[in-house]
């Protein structure tokens, strides 16, 4: 009789050791932390920066990039965190030919949603800035860096930052305010060449950068209707 309730009492010791032990061993899916000039890297190799994250008016995570950086249904990853695997998908993008933008639907499970990278706060929508006012960038590649606003080029905003590969996508804010997206730098214009590249954002001598205003790309996705429609950010 002793032995057979020793036997119990070591039975159930196991089933509970078993199922603490197995509770403790198991491990939810890798999460990442997204905001403004994260990297993301999609499945084509090119890596680019975000330029906001928030809601749509249907509730779905939603994230701003440069279309060039990759085409409708393409899938995307963190950069810094690629363990999590894919966390979102392009919904649409214009591959750069009308105003260079893409949207992406992000994973809830795997997407940790922030205000903040780094120096960079976007907390709403500004208005575009004028001429010789002061914008900041932030990118992947470059980090934040500031430079002077110098007027528009064919609907985009042309300015004194520093823009690198990879910083494309990336915020433009006043203050915590997102003014635009940051597209990349001018090489040129017309049969007038300048291409100085920038180092750094400590350099302000190189060609100047070019963004289009978030208002312009907020608008078409609001007029399409679908995903990233009545975009907030966080």
């Amino acid at each position: 009789m002793r032995f057979l309730r020793m036997a119990a009492l070591a039975a159930a010791i196991t089933g509970v050791l078993t199922a603490t032990l197995g509770a403790g061993g198991a491990s939810a899916d890798p999460t990442v932390v997204l905001g403004a000039a994260s990297g993301i890297v999609f499945d084509n190799n090119s890596t680019c920066s975000l330029t906001a994250i928030g809601h749509d008016r249907a509730g779905r995570l939603v994230g701003i990039t440069a279309g060039h950086c990759a085409s409708t249904g393409a899938q995307l990853k963190a950069e810094r965190d690629r363990r999590a695997g894919v966390i979102g998908t392009v919904a649409f993008s214009d591959d750069a030919e009308y105003f260079d933008f893409a949207v992406l639907e992000l994973d809830v499970s795997k997407v940790i949603p922030v205000r903040t990278i780094g120096g960079t706060t976007v907390a709403g929508i500004g208005a575009p800035p004028a001429p010789g006012s002061t914008v900041c960038a932030d990118g992947r590649t470059t980090g934040r860096n500031c430079g002077l606003v110098w007027g528009e080029l064919e609907g985009t905003s042309i300015n004194q930052y520093c823009s690198q590969p990879g910083d494309s996508g990336g915020p433009v804010v006043v203050g915590d305010q997102l003014v635009g997206m940051n597209q990349g730098r001018l090489t040129g214009y017309g049969l007038v060449e300048f291409n100085l590249p920038c180092d750094g954002g400590l350099n302000p001598i190189h060609s100047p950068a070019y963004f289009q205003p978030i208002g312009v790309i907020l608008d078409v996705l609001n007029r399409a209707g679908g995903v990233g429609a009545g975009f907030t950010p966080i």
